[in-house]
């Protein structure tokens, strides 16, 4: 089984997950979004995409489709060796999910800088 690992600085901590997804509320227009990836050859593979609504700048692609009020889609998107975010005291916390159950990166990396950039990757081996 893979692993994905989240590091902030000098604070890091492994989950034993092959897959996730992250999820963010929109700063601005408060409406939800949430992101599938999966591990693939040590890099990250988004899978779907979906939105809760849409807003200024944040309009779904042509090709998503509404479902039960969520819009679902594929963004074109190469896979990726790490995803960079940002925490802030600004906005509510990104939070990775997994069979239902989403933890906050603030829970996950206790400690952390209130600025920090976590990066998330797939452990190397």
């Amino acid at each position: 089984m893979g692993a994905i690992c989240l590091t902030a600085g000098l604070i890091a901590t492994t989950l034993p997950l092959q897959a996730l997804t992250l999820a963010w509320t929109h700063s601005i227009e408060k409406i939800r979004w949430e992101e599938d990836y999966r591990v693939v050859d040590r890099r990250l593979i988004l899978t779907e995409a979906r939105i809760k609504g849409s807003g200024a700048g944040m309009e779904p692609p042509d090709a998503a489709l509404l479902r039960n009020g969520v819009w679902h889609y594929r963004p074109a998107l190469p896979p990726l060796e790490r995803l960079r975010l940002t925490h802030s005291p600004y906005a509510k916390d990104y939070e990775l999910c997994n069979a239902g159950s989403c933890r906050s990166l603030a829970e996950l990396l206790p400690g952390m800088a209130d600025t920090a950039v976590v990066e998330v990757a797939p452990c190397d081996r």
